[in-house]
């Protein structure tokens, strides 16, 4: 798998991921939600250089010039509920992508201990030979992602491979290598060091669905 750990080089990014882990801006959850966006579409245009690219010509008011231009089918897929503000960010940039939803969520169901994670809804188009864009904030544990990942490959393979998150945690990343193919693509905002015995990131930012769209039963 081939890591961009975007922050490691200073940007406006920071100022986006400072503001969603202060915990007296993160209240504003307009705000929480736009900054997601906005790390997104920076996400999505540091993934665009490693995309494919043809020239074409450009008729304009006074001539003709040649541009290139990315060829990929993309089709973007985003977890639900929390993956929602970083999908319109890749979809402000990639605004001709096709799009995707799946739903995963974590269970206990014996004895409140062991848990295990729950993928119930997945809506699609084909995405056989195309650049799939898996998009979750928080790649925390992990888990969600592969169980995610082994749902989406049942109705094809990807051409390419690219995995979009704002914040994960070493352990998750580290968990998730030798489950996806080898030529993956993870783009990351930040890269925190470890996880709470509940699975949380450290010191991440609380539970990102809540922070943009309220609790939950």
């Amino acid at each position: 798998m081939k890591i961009h750990h975007i922050s490691e080089n200073n940007s406006i990014l920071n100022k986006f991921i400072a503001e969603i882990r202060d915990v007296a801006i993160q209240k504003d959850s307009l705000r929480f939600r736009r900054n997601i966006e906005r790390i997104g579409e920076i996400l999505s245009y540091e993934l665009s250089k490693n995309l494919s690219y043809k020239p074409i010509d450009v008729v304009t008011p006074l001539g003709e010039k040649s541009i290139e231009k990315p060829t990929n089918d993309i089709v973007l897929c985003s977890i639900l509920r929390a993956g929602l503000p970083l999908h319109q960010g890749l979809l402000n940039y990639f605004d001709d992508a096709e799009n995707a939803f799946i739903s995963a969520y974590r269970t206990h169901p014996v004895n409140n201990t062991a848990s295990e994670i729950v993928v119930e809804y997945f809506a699609s188009p084909s995405i056989a030979n195309k650049t799939l864009l898996l998009a979750d904030p928080m790649l925390a544990t992990g888990q969600s992602l592969v169980a995610v990942y082994e749902a989406i490959k049942k109705y094809g393979a990807p051409k390419e491979l690219h995995i979009v998150a704002v914040i994960a945690a070493k352990e998750g990343i580290d968990f998730i290598k030798p489950h996806f193919p080898e030529n993956t693509h993870l783009w990351v905002a930040t890269i925190d060091p470890e996880l709470t015995d509940k699975g949380y990131i450290v010191p991440g930012l609380g539970d990102a669905g809540d922070l943009a769209f309220g609790s939950k039963l």
